[in-house]
């Protein structure tokens, strides 16, 4: 993509077009939200696939192996930015720790003025001279009144408290300066001056997970980058996220993803286009 922007409408030529093609998992390098106001679609990442449901809002990472592939009643709206139009988004944000970002919209209510927010970018972007700077500020609301739309972080809890949230949010900034060190729960409650016990209650409360559990997902995450887009061998990668063993790191690998790291990259390198 040339262009720091670009929408486009699920609409039926579009999933003939999708379906049609030969292109199978492919990679971006710029961020892309799918939101699917009606119907049905099967989503895959990273050779893992979901089927979603509208609506919903889904947001994938620059990146990231990725496929989408709605169903006949599927509506909606995919948009492929540049991350420098929103750098801030906290959907970006957690896609550092976790392989999916989605948000379901529960209310139809709040559709009409996020399929607007749609409307409105597609028809400056499709003017022969768009203007960025409107759409900058169009996509920025679009994020604004998504967040607006939920009283959580996106794959969060509802029973965490604004200040349980603040204290995790915390830790996701510290875990994401440090989490290539070799650190324990003990060493990230030390940081947040709160026990490891109460560090993990906030942990399991807002994002229904342990603290060595989300640790891991980032390291996860992490490798699967280093994996596709780099020449390292599995064992500097292993060691670059803290491992000091191999057999370690591929163990919790095969463990997470069902392939070992070497067969994760050589199926990845086979699957995906750019």
């Amino acid at each position: 993509m040339n262009k720091p922007f670009q929408i486009v409408e699920i609409n039926q030529h579009l999933i003939d077009r999708i379906h049609s093609s030969s292109e199978n998992l492919h990679q971006h390098d710029y961020e892309e939200m799918i939101i699917l106001t009606e119907g049905e679609a099967d989503h895959v990442i990273d050779l893992d696939s979901e089927h979603i449901v509208a609506p919903i809002f889904c947001y994938v990472s620059k990146g990231k192996g990725h496929q989408f592939l709605p169903n006949s009643n599927a509506r909606g709206w995919i948009i492929l930015y540049s991350n420098e139009l929103v750098p801030d988004s906290r959907f970006h944000f957690y896609a550092n720790f976790s392989d999916r970002v989605n948000y379901s919209l529960e209310s139809f209510v709040c559709m009409s003025p996020i399929s607007n927010l749609c409307d409105m970018m597609a028809y400056e972007y499709n003017k022969p001279r768009p203007q960025y700077s409107v759409i900058k500020h169009l996509l920025a609301a679009l994020f604004a009144k998504i967040e607006a739309e939920s009283d959580q972080e996106p794959g969060t809890g509802n029973d965490a408290t604004g200040t349980q949230l603040i204290a995790f949010h915390n830790f996701l900034k510290i875990l994401e300066e440090n989490y290539k060190r070799p650190l324990g729960v003990q060493s990230y409650a030390d940081k947040l001056n709160t026990s490891a016990r109460n560090l993990n209650l906030i942990c399991q409360t807002a994002f229904r997970k342990s603290v060595s559990e989300i640790i891991e997902a980032r390291k996860l995450i992490e490798a699967k980058r280093l994996l596709i887009h780099s020449g390292m061998t599995v064992s500097e990668i292993g060691f670059e996220l803290g491992y000091n063993e191999k057999s370690y790191f591929t163990r919790i690998f095969t463990k997470k993803t069902g392939l070992t790291p070497s067969a994760y990259r050589t199926q990845m390198k086979q699957v995906v286009l750019k």
